[in-house]
């Protein structure tokens, strides 16, 4: 992707983040919202999928998912995402459809992914796995294995709500969704710190400031270790390499080896000589955001983090952190992308796993999953501008305005975005970290 493409696609992406935060664009209403239960129009040459039903007839879906259980698999570090998940879609896919929904929490994604190639090697036609919540390096492994049930996402009728033409959402971590996974939300890194303490200007606004600032207060940063299950980990390198490197723009595309072999120095670098002014030293570090979250509401640290549109509203609202905590980013390079739900190809509930992919885009659950109490904090995986329904369009402006100040503001989240990088570059971060950085 050359540099002005990319510029101008990142530009979008900038500008319907706001958009989705501020619900500036809803006077810019350009499609129907598609009910749950309204058949949608119908696609040209959509494909049959297994089972007794067909996706050029929603009715048929519905149909067929009635008395089903679906399982989904999904991260379960967050037990306010474990209780929003039950409560507003377990509750709606009873009353509305008859479904039942069973969640299966996962240590890390990657454990349904093996389940999922396990159980193509035995030869299983049908497996054990409706939905898994799944980006990245994750949906690449099972797409490369065959494993994901095609040609579907774009037949969902609430998927006329969705932005397809915005690369943010039609690219996973540089490759192409393809029809095979649906978006559920979107996520930016933001810091939190504790307005108590700390005023807005005292802040590190970059790597460089906040290798600064934990030299001249010891012991009071830290970060989460990189690795499996613990993204945020990862992603806090990723946004160090992006800094170290000189900007995240030569990162976008297919995975490059000699850009990574030109800058990782440079990245175990910075870290190696952060590392001495760390919590303890950077003799260990917290294994997960639960336990960050618990070092900085003792003030054992003065910097927590989170991936929630709503800023520290959530963990406020689940006693987490103190009331007083707040969001922030950086200037320039905080992630941000969106998050997706894919259905396995040898799912035994097809039907009622399309009806859940659909039910998450409906704009009443899109809004709710916004609102700081209700525990979920992530962005809107649907463009606020394709709701035309005045009722729904009202519904998505309040929750954004509910966001309040523990949030970090829609216009600093958007000028410091920048999209994640191929999936290659994951183990090679999480092993070299552990590796030049952990063990050095």
């Amino acid at each position: 992707m050359s540099a002005i493409r990319y510029r101008a696609s990142f530009m979008a992406f900038r500008a319907a983040l706001i958009g989705l935060i501020l619900a500036t664009l809803l006077a810019a209403c350009g499609a129907e919202i598609a009910s749950p239960t309204a058949a949608p129009q119908p696609p040209t040459a959509a494909p049959a999928v297994a089972g007794a039903f067909s996706l050029d007839d929603w009715a048929s879906v519905e149909a067929a998912a009635r008395g089903q259980t679906v399982n989904w698999h999904l991260w379960g570090g967050s037990e306010s995402i474990n209780t929003f998940v039950d409560t507003f879609y377990g509750q709606a896919l009873k009353e509305r459809y008859g479904i039942t929904l069973n969640r299966v929490p996962l240590a890390d994604t990657v454990d349904v992914v093996n389940q999922v190639l396990s159980e193509k090697e035995a030869g299983k036609a049908v497996g054990a796995v409706d939905l898994i919540w799944i980006n990245g390096e994750n949906f690449l492994s099972l797409k490369q294995a065959d494993m994901l049930l095609p040609a579907w996402a774009r037949q969902l009728p609430n998927s006329r709500l969705v932005d397809w033409e915005n690369p943010a959402v039609s690219l996973d971590f540089g490759a192409p969704v393809d029809e095979m996974e649906s978006p559920w939300s979107s996520a930016q890194f933001q810091f939190i710190y504790d307005a108590a303490r700390m005023q807005p200007a005292d802040l590190p606004r970059s790597y460089a400031e906040l290798k600064t600032w934990a030299c001249a207060n010891k012991g009071r940063v830290t970060y989460i270790a990189p690795g499996p299950g613990a993204f945020q980990g990862t992603r806090f390198v990723k946004q160090a390499l992006y800094e170290v490197s000189g900007g995240a723009e030569q990162w976008v595309g297919p995975f490059n080896l000699a850009l990574w072999d030109q800058w990782s120095p440079q990245l175990w670098a910075y870290l190696n000589e952060l590392e001495p002014c760390l919590w303890r030293a950077g003799a260990t570090y917290p294994k997960d955001e639960n336990e960050l979250h618990s070092l900085f509401a003792n003030s054992e640290v003065d910097f927590s983090i989170t991936q929630a549109i709503a800023g520290a509203g959530p963990l406020i609202n689940e006693g987490l952190v103190p009331a007083t905590a707040r969001a922030f980013v950086f200037s320039d390079n905080m992630i941000g992308d969106f998050n997706y739900v894919a259905i396995p190809k040898n799912a035994p509930n097809q039907a009622a796993a399309l009806v859940l992919a659909n039910l998450i885009l409906d704009p009443a659950l899109q809004a709710a999953q916004i609102i700081p109490e209700n525990g979920f904090g992530l962005g809107y995986g649907i463009d606020v501008s394709k709701v035309s329904d005045p009722a729904a369009a009202s519904q998505l402006a309040a929750a954004a305005s509910q966001l309040g100040e523990a949030a970090t503001p829609a216009a600093e989240l958007a000028a410091a975005l920048r999209s994640d990088i191929a999936a290659e570059y994951q183990s090679l971060i999480e092993q070299g970290w552990e590796r030049n950085v952990l063990q050095n």
